[in-house]
């Protein structure tokens, strides 16, 4: 069977996360979206694991949905050409803070596991270690190859991928607080890391560039705040419905079951390049080097972003193509495209309105931002709609890279062309 899986989310009980982001809400977005099966998220935090078990029920192996009540609620907002199937996945981030070769690491994990049981195993051991309560995604003194041992005693159907990658803060990678290589952060274990997770400030080009990783497929997920975010990145699969299909799928990266992923543009990502946000300074890598990575202005420490720490660690060129190499579609979401056409915020009820009369003319987000026809997404007569989404397809953008925290900024159009386009 052939689907889409976004593996990394949370809930509302995780800080900075939208209160709407339930199992009702997720189920709703995930058919507009698209998508077939979701990471539960912060199934360690004892609240959302009592929603789990409360509103989840058993589906195929390893898997969940909606109960049936629920469903049926949910399914009323749900137009009738996006509604299918939607399944969860047991999920969980956790934010390892501990020190090593003396220094003070910091990285976001996460951990999938086969069954209720082995989780709330798993939380009883993490709540002996720390505080599991305070925040979906929980702040833990452990170190990461602790973690993972530690998931593998609970299961040996457990899988483990180290988070965004390369995010400056708190990721395997980071500028901040990582490492320069896997094996220097999870030692003997490194065999049983199966992926790595990109992160939204980098796509699979520029990880090929580290050799390192080449046994790893690597996999792309939302880390959604909202329900509203799920899918800005996610995983194309054709293997069997179930949790060992996925698992099997991710560990071989075998490319006729691990099909690709959907990327959001890294240059949009919040940390694609160096900066400074309070001055409004951002930099290319040999920039920050020439002003030896300090701010121009204020003379304090840049924020040294993704693209500084690839080519860093890289030791290949642009261009490599590994043997393990697997296809990925760049993206923009459907509501910050209708947000560049309208020239308006997209929580806009503009955007709002429009984004549910696409859905139910033409179906589920994906298929419209991947898999219909240009002519089809013209024939529908929405404004630039159709143009677009062409543009998105071919790569013609225009990007305001992301840097310290602060996303990057997509054009399509520039004014003249919107206005000349709409025959005005």
């Amino acid at each position: 069977m052939r689907f889409i899986a976004d593996l990394h989310i949370h809930s509302r009980f995780s800080m900075a996360t939208a209160r709407n982001l339930d199992f009702e809400h997720l189920y709703i977005y995930a058919q507009l979206k698209g998508i077939t099966v979701v990471g539960t998220g912060d199934f360690t935090h004892p609240g959302w694991f009592l929603e789990i078990k409360e509103k989840l029920v058993p589906a195929e192996p390893g898997l969940f949905k909606l109960n049936e009540a629920a469903a049926r609620m949910a399914d009323n907002q749900v137009p009738i050409a996006c509604r299918k199937p939607v399944r969860f996945i047991l999920s969980c981030e956790i934010s390892n803070i501990y020190k090593k070769n003396g220094r003070t690491r910091k990285n976001h994990n996460l951990v999938f596991l086969p069954n209720l049981a082995a989780a709330e195993r798993f939380n009883a051991r993490l709540g002996a270690i720390g505080n599991v309560r305070a925040d979906g995604r929980p702040i833990l003194g452990l170190d990461a190859k602790h973690l993972l041992e530690l998931s593998l005693d609970i299961s040996d159907s457990s899988f483990f991928i180290p988070a965004h990658i390369w995010t400056p803060w708190f990721s395997l990678f980071g500028s901040k607080s990582g490492f320069d290589s896997m094996e220097e952060c999870f030692e003997e274990l490194t065999p049983h890391i199966i992926a790595v997770e990109t992160g939204l400030s980098s796509d699979p080009a520029m990880n090929r560039r580290i050799s390192g990783l080449d046994r790893l497929t690597l996999v792309s997920n939302s880390d959604a705040h909202s329900p509203q975010k799920l899918g800005r990145e996610a995983n194309l699969l054709e293997t069997t419905l179930s949790y060992e299909g996925i698992r099997s799928a991710i560990a071989s990266g075998d490319p006729d079951q691990f099909l690709g992923t959907f990327e959001f543009y890294p240059e949009g990502g919040k940390y694609h390049l160096d900066g400074h946000r309070k001055c409004n300074i951002s930099c290319y890598p040999s920039e920050t080097d020439a002003t030896n990575g300090v701010c121009s202005v204020c003379g304090k420490p840049l924020t040294l972003g993704v693209l500084y720490r690839v080519e860093a660690l890289s030791d290949r060129p642009n261009g490599i193509t590994p043997a393990k190499t697997i296809p990925y579609v760049k993206i923009v979401p459907l509501i910050d495209i209708l947000s560049e056409i309208y020239g308006v915020g997209p929580d806009t009820k503009r955007v709002t309105r429009q984004y549910k009369n696409i859905t139910e003319k033409l179906g589920c987000e994906f298929d419209v931002l991947t898999g219909l026809s240009i002519e089809h997404i013209d024939s529908m007569g929405i404004p630039l709609l159709a143009e677009a989404i062409d543009r998105m397809r071919r790569r013609k953008l225009t990007i305001i890279p992301g840097f310290d925290g602060e996303f990057g900024r997509i054009r399509i159009f520039n004014d003249q062309e919107r206005l000349h386009l709409l025959g005005q």
